[in-house]
């Protein structure tokens, strides 16, 4: 019961200081007069990601190498199964053309990539690289097509003096830093008490702890009927992960692959590639996607602890 508590807790402290860290950040960005656009394509989309990037980064300093690859994996399912699933109940999303016929099919490339990397059974130094080349190469492509749309809309920041919005930042970064140390560290301890693996662990429990920073963004997009922020939302967020996160985690630390690891890459692919099927005609995800989204993480889950 500790460990779940420490569990919960760091995923709260996670939550908190991934808005703490952008809140801030974003003020002292806008008070020394950077771009909206640059804002948005830097602190508010590592944002979401900062979760999963500070675990990972603590398992792999930790050598915990079901930890790294679980979390990624697991966020990235979690991500079209759950969150994606849950959403188009809520309200069918409209998918804009360009998440059609670019976002989506980068997602997927990255999903079979890094299957493709893993087939030897580890992820190397080198695989990780190849990974961070591709990160650069989408910042580059969003860069690109956020300028060339440039719309310079107004964006919401705290009324903060800087020197509070220095110390919000500084409380973010502290938060996000304990907050995936308890994870880490709850995740093992659960695993061993419970005879369940850490592969699992990490691929569920961790997964959407560091997740819910998507979820909740995802889902108030589609109660509030913003579709093209709630599929957005999800899509860049996988794409972040593997390239940005799984390329990090790998320079720092290689990342050995277990067997089972396997089922869970290329589950990673299918939802990927159920969600371009889905989407690609009428470009839009209806209530009868997310049911079936649901159901195959069902199913996947059922596999798990079976």
């Amino acid at each position: 019961m500790l460990s779940l508590f420490i569990l919960l807790l760091g995923v709260t402290f996670l939550v908190f200081g991934a808005n703490f860290l952008v809140d801030g950040a974003s003020v002292i960005a806008k008070k020394f007069n950077i771009p909206n656009i640059v804002i948005g394509l830097t602190i508010v989309a590592f944002g979401t990601s900062a979760p999963e990037l500070v675990v990972n980064v603590i398992s792999a300093l930790n050598g915990k190498s079901a930890i790294t690859l679980g979390n990624v994996i697991g966020s990235n399912i979690i991500n079209v199964l759950v969150i994606l699933g849950v959403t188009a109940l809520i309200y069918p999303l409209t998918v804009a053309r360009n998440t059609v016929k670019y976002e989506i099919p980068i997602a997927l490339f990255a999903a079979v990539l890094t299957y493709v990397l893993s087939k030897n059974e580890i992820l190397s130094k080198v695989d990780g690289f190849i990974l961070l080349g591709c990160f650069v190469l989408f910042l580059l492509y969003n860069t690109y097509l956020t300028v060339t749309n440039r719309e310079e809309s107004e964006l919401e920041v705290k009324n903060y003096t800087l020197p509070i919005a220095a110390g919000v930042t500084l409380l973010g970064f502290v938060l996000l830093v304990f907050g995936g140390k308890f994870i880490v560290e709850s995740a093992v301890d659960l695993a061993r008490n419970f005879g369940i693996s850490e592969r699992v662990i990490s691929i569920t429990v961790v997964s959407l702890g560091t997740s819910l920073p998507e979820l909740a963004t995802s889902v108030i997009a589609a109660f509030k009927k913003n579709t093209d922020i709630a599929i957005g939302n999800v899509v860049g967020s996988n794409i972040f992960n593997t390239f940005l996160i799984l390329g990090v985690s790998t320079v720092i630390s290689p990342i050995d692959i277990s067997s089972g690891a396997f089922i869970d890459l290329i589950l990673n692919i299918v939802s990927s590639l159920l969600l371009l099927l889905f989407v690609l005609r009428k470009y839009r995800l209806n209530r009868i996607h997310g049911l079936l989204f649901l159901t195959v993480y069902s199913v996947y889950l059922h596999s798990l602890f079976k």
